[in-house]
């Protein structure tokens, strides 16, 4: 195993409750590129930063934020459709991530959005199982569904799939 690998016992999801501490170097960051505006954008975000919890358990993934205005998003892993991990420049050398989280509602962009994110890719595995699991998309429940598949169905169907083979059977003596 490479030092870039996770191994499972290592990464806990349910660890996930607050944003890692670069975040708020990262609003900073953004806030001093608004120049004139800093104090005032800057409180946006270091409000953001303190009120952000997320919440990570069995039956989906939370995310609260807010303290006049308080959002509340709770997404069960059936409702996940997608999963999107970015990182622009700053959050690359900060070695944060955002994890977008899409749902089939009819809105453009993501449903829920994690920041300051660590390691990304370890959720984003643990999040597509977790998705796989909820809808019962298992390797041994897709087996199945071939192999039931693949039986027919139709006493008529069965007889024809008989006449073929013998068909085939004759053809390939006649030759």
């Amino acid at each position: 195993m490479s030092e870039l690998d996770v191994s499972p016992t290592s990464f806990d999801p349910r660890a996930i409750t607050r944003p890692d501490d670069k975040l708020l170097t990262y609003y900073v960051l953004m806030s001093v590129l608004t120049l004139v505006a800093f104090p005032i954008t800057f409180t946006v975000f270091y409000i953001r930063f303190k009120t952000l919890r997320y919440r990570i358990d069995d039956e989906g993934v939370s995310m609260s934020v807010g303290l006049l205005f308080k959002k509340e998003v709770l997404l069960t892993y059936r409702r996940i459709q997608d999963i999107h991990v970015e990182r622009n420049l700053i959050h690359r050398w900060l070695g944060l991530a955002k994890v977008s989280l899409q749902t089939a509602s009819g809105a453009s962009g993501a449903e829920m959005t994690l920041e300051g994110i660590l390691d990304p890719e370890a959720l984003r595995d643990f999040l597509y199982t977790k998705m796989r699991g909820a809808r019962g998309e298992t390797e041994h429940a897709v087996a199945a569904d071939d192999a039931q598949a693949l039986k027919p169905a139709d006493e008529a169907l069965q007889l024809l799939h008989e006449i073929r083979d013998a068909m085939t059977v004759q053809h390939g003596q006649a030759s």
